[in-house]
């Protein structure tokens, strides 16, 4: 039988989350280091940044989590994550231009060093929260050289990089479910589609089932009952539908269901 529940979860296996937790643990560090309490009393710069890279991450595994009753709320929450990563890019472009720095272009060497960078493919089933975490230390370690230099500048410029992968990712990511929620429907729907087709399959089992027989005595069709007492206790028999004016009983013969 099809469920009307469709497959979710699966995030950590998405290149899109894992280049999001690279970006959230990335920005984690540069704000500790950009941005100290002295010069931030009040926390608005390095929360902000962290709020919306924590947002992107956190986005992304509800929307997973959500994705098999709605995905009209996947849709929704894989936008915000990618909203929410355009906000942090923002400010890394505002920091930069602050510092009077200018901004990588495609064409430069190391924006060309950074895009190059490739996460593995996280495959394994069992364990799952210890052995990601091995990978995704593992990632960092080996994207350490641009996201945790010394230089903040080079920091921000690699961060910037590394969410344009993210986002793009997120983006095929939107569209596939767009067509997956074209063809399939919503959690409603699927639902309905199923409950149409159980009733289906009943109506149909009914109708290829013989009629039951018309009474000798009376010519009323009769009714399958099982015996609560004497030597055929627990077996089927057939019944008139007019007891008890008419106590007339017919066993049943070969080849009939005695399914109870």
């Amino acid at each position: 039988m099809n469920s009307a529940i469709a497959p979710s979860g699966g995030f950590r296996k998405m290149f899109s989350f894992g280049y999001t937790c690279l970006v959230y643990h990335a920005t984690t560090l540069f704000c500790r280091r950009v941005y100290p309490w002295k010069d931030d009393p009040l926390g608005k710069t390095s929360g902000q940044m962290i709020g919306a890279a924590r947002s992107a991450r956190q986005n992304i595994v509800e929307a997973s989590a959500r994705a098999g009753t709605s995905k009209e709320t996947e849709l929704k929450l894989l936008d915000v994550a990618k909203g929410s990563l355009a906000e942090l890019e923002g400010d890394y472009e505002a920091f930069l231009i602050d510092a009077g720095e200018v901004i990588w272009s495609n064409s430069d060497e190391r924006y060309r060093t950074v895009a190059a960078l490739q996460l593995d493919q996280f495959v394994t089933e069992d364990d799952v929260l210890h052995n990601f975490s091995v990978y995704l230390l593992e990632m960092k370690n080996r994207f350490a050289p641009w996201l945790e230099n010394k230089d903040p500048l080079v920091v921000a410029n690699a961060i910037i990089v590394v969410i344009e992968r993210a986002k793009a990712l997120l983006y095929g990511q939107i569209q596939k479910t767009m067509e997956a929620f074209s063809a399939s429907g919503d959690f409603r729907e699927r639902l309905t589609r199923l409950r149409l087709e159980q009733r289906e399959n009943l109506q149909q089992a009914k109708a290829v089932e013989p009629p039951p027989p018309v009474c000798p005595a009376c010519g009323k069709p009769m009714r399958k009952r099982i015996a609560k007492s004497g030597p055929g206790k627990g077996k089927p028999f057939w019944g008139c539908t007019g007891y008890p004016a008419c106590k007339a009983i017919k066993e049943f013969g070969e080849g009939e269901e005695s399914d109870g």
